[in-house]
């Protein structure tokens, strides 16, 4: 019986394992490799070809950083093969440059993260694609938008900021008989909580800059992919250049190890956050599909196993500047745009003003929160600190 056999069916067994299959010098941690240079052992060796790009020949292309990390995602994910990218919006925008090229048509869901939706509508529209953005609760119902130079789906499910759950299947069996590519953006169940490929998704895209890494203190993308799907993308990040440096590779590798920990951890806080939010006079509704209140609980029920700690609260109607008052009043959540790190944040934010193909209504504003590792019991005080000044603001 051979040691891979032998390693246990349980995420989280896997995932103390992947990526170890080389030994260095007994170390527990694949090292970062810094590397540009790879020397080969003759002229045969240097001119061999490696249609895959999967040999280490330059450090550009690959080392045991990035071959380690990749292993370790790809087992997470349920995937063939993954690539590694110095960015989750890299992984997006290479992944999409693999798959579309002037005069086709691209589908691209309303809900998608802002830079995904510039990229599109000023990259890859002045390069002649042709972006098409869709209301992400059409379902089955794709199919209609579908033209003879549809090349490409894109989805994100649960959506950026307003945290539509899309169905997912539905969509890609569209796809498929169309022979239409379906990329998805899964930075918010991490890989850990949902595996788009075992729905129909030919390549699963991460910014592992977030709940990967999980720690604040690196940039990295992974696109996860079938097997059909990983040479187009393999070959798009060799000829951009798209590629992840070796520190946060070793640190993107490390935050996996726990990463079924810290998931855990974010959801029972986010949970226990949601339901003290909702019973707040201040709040007007939550977007967060694991509450049985949301409009998309029952398709995150059918497809996820659980929720990262990142939702939306919409507050009763206020004036701006006593929102500003109760986010500036916070001590333990930070003010800034990422998440899926130790730390809690807060980020006053608004999905209409990134909408074309539908309208998000909301009667008063919205403030993202990202529920890091801290007590329940004291993000709860430091958020009833805030209400409590908004009120005096007003």
């Amino acid at each position: 019986m051979s040691k891979d056999e032998t390693r246990g069916g349980s995420p989280t067994t896997r995932l103390s394992h992947g990526g170890r299959k080389q030994a260095y010098a007994g170390a527990v941690n694949v090292p970062p490799f810094r590397a540009s240079t790879i020397l080969f052992d003759d002229v045969d060796h240097l001119n061999r070809a490696d249609p895959d790009w999967l040999e280490t020949r330059y450090g550009r292309i690959g080392n045991p950083s990035s071959r380690a990390f990749e292993e370790a995602m790809a087992e997470l994910e349920g995937g063939y093969r993954a690539v590694s990218f110095g960015s989750g919006l890299q992984a997006i925008t290479t992944a999409l440059l693999a798959f579309c090229k002037a005069g086709d048509h691209l589908l691209v869901t309303d809900s998608c993260y802002g830079p995904t939706r510039e990229f599109c509508r000023q990259m890859l529209a002045g390069l002649g694609v042709e972006v098409e953005f869709y209301d992400p609760l059409i379902g089955a119902g794709i199919e209609a938008l579908f033209r003879p130079n549809t090349r490409a789906l894109f989805l994100e499910s649960p959506g950026s900021l307003s945290f539509e759950v899309q169905d997912v299947p539905a969509m890609t069996a569209a796809a498929r008989a169309r022979g239409i590519v379906t990329l998805l953006d899964n930075t918010w169940a991490a890989g850990w909580f949902y595996r788009p490929l075992k729905h129909g998704v030919d390549v699963s895209i991460q910014a592992a800059t977030k709940f990967i890494a999980g720690h604040a203190d690196a940039n990295l993308g992974v696109a996860v992919c079938t097997e059909d799907a990983f040479r187009p993308v393999k070959t798009a990040a060799v000829l951009l250049g798209a590629c992840a440096g070796s520190e946060d590779l070793y640190l993107g590798l490390r935050g996996i190890r726990t990463l079924g920990l810290r998931m855990e951890r974010h959801q029972r806080t986010g949970l226990a956050l949601a339901q003290w939010l909702a019973s707040r006079p201040e709040v007007a509704r939550i977007l967060y599909p694991a509450r049985p209140e949301d409009p998309g609980h029952s398709l995150w029920k059918r497809d996820f196993t659980g929720a990262s700690g990142l939702f939306t609260v919409e507050l009763k109607p206020v004036p701006r500047r006593a929102v500003s008052a109760m986010v500036d009043a916070l001590t333990l959540f930070g003010i800034g745009f990422s998440y899926g790190g130790f730390e809690s944040l807060v980020l006053p934010t608004n999905p209409a003003k990134s909408r074309s193909a539908t309208e998000f209504k909301a009667e008063g504003p919205l403030v993202r929160i990202h529920c890091g590792l801290e007590e329940p019991a004291d993000l709860i005080a430091d958020l009833e600190k805030g209400f409590a000044i908004m009120e005096t603001a007003q």
